[in-house]
């Protein structure tokens, strides 16, 4: 079955080393451990035929929000970015959110919650006066690698602040062990039971582990019925994917899984929950 256009990668990454610290990137990350391009990036959208993506931050500073804004610039086929500002604090939040806003392609915020050492940081009053900012700017925020340490956290925060719209990166990380996966799947059910979260299905490879079809579908059929394809996006996650499969490599997995869906629900998951959360622009590229 052919697959409908456009097609959106909803999480896509690019650095620049000499721009930030990206203190993860270390030199044992092999590939990662380099600037990655939005001209390379671009190649590989192309060779898999997908039309447009929205740049996620990967560092927790401005510095990294501001370069992916100019890529932005720069480059018609990022609609969208979702950056980082300091929640923490509310005042600095106001701040850069306004700043941020300014700039057509901002869409989004997120905060490396598996970094911060701060178990609570979803419940912090400042960080739940900061999200509070986001909802009434209509700003999302997605959530990342929640297992196993903030899926519960998420799904207070999607019920005690239902007007903002709270993104699931990755699934919330999926665990392979089946305790854990059952665990993963009930946790992930109480996030899907509120309304205003979505999910990207996104990150699941894992190093040394094999991504395939067969091995990604128990998390692709709970994340079918937990939340919908109007309630789930597609992301490639790249360039993290080097340590794995790659972009072509992902989006082969993902493609034959779409295909199983109809027309419609193909439509939604690779562009249409991705178009309505982060409000990007009809059709193709800016």
């Amino acid at each position: 079955m052919s697959l409908p256009a456009p097609r959106t990668d909803a999480h896509l990454h690019l650095w620049d080393l000499d721009r930030s610290a990206y203190s993860w990137i270390t030199p044992e990350l092999g590939p990662l451990h380099t600037t990655i391009t939005a001209e390379r990036a671009r190649s590989e959208l192309a060779a898999c035929g997908i039309d447009r993506a929205v740049l996620v931050q990967a560092e927790d500073s401005a510095a990294d929000t501001e370069f992916l804004l100019e890529l932005a610039d720069e480059h018609d086929w990022v609609v969208g970015v979702v950056g980082w500002v300091r929640l923490d604090d509310p005042a600095t939040a106001d701040e850069q959110l306004g700043r941020w806003l300014a700039h057509d392609a901002f869409r989004g915020v997120r905060h490396l919650v598996h970094d911060d050492p701060r178990d609570d940081f979803l419940a912090l009053p400042a960080v739940r006066a900061s999200l509070g900012l986001l909802a009434r700017a209509g700003v999302p925020f997605d959530v990342p690698d929640a297992w196993a340490r903030h899926l519960v956290a998420t799904a207070e925060l999607a019920a005690a602040l239902p007007e903002l719209t709270v993104v699931l990166d990755h699934l919330g990380k999926p665990p392979a062990a089946p305790d854990d996966f059952a665990v993963w799947r009930a946790r992930v059910a109480d996030i899907a039971a509120a309304p205003n979260t979505v999910a990207k299905f996104s990150g699941l490879q894992v190093p040394g582990r094999p991504f395939t079809v067969d091995g990604v579908r128990p998390a692709w059929d709970a994340a079918l019925e937990l939340f919908g394809p109007d309630r789930l996006m597609w992301g490639s996650d790249w360039p993290m994917t080097l340590l794995t499969t790659g972009y072509a490599g992902t989006w082969a997995v993902m493609s034959t899984l779409v295909g199983e869906l109809s027309a419609d629900e193909q439509a939604q998951l690779l562009s249409g929950t991705a178009d309505r959360v982060y409000r990007l622009p009809d059709g193709g590229p800016r």
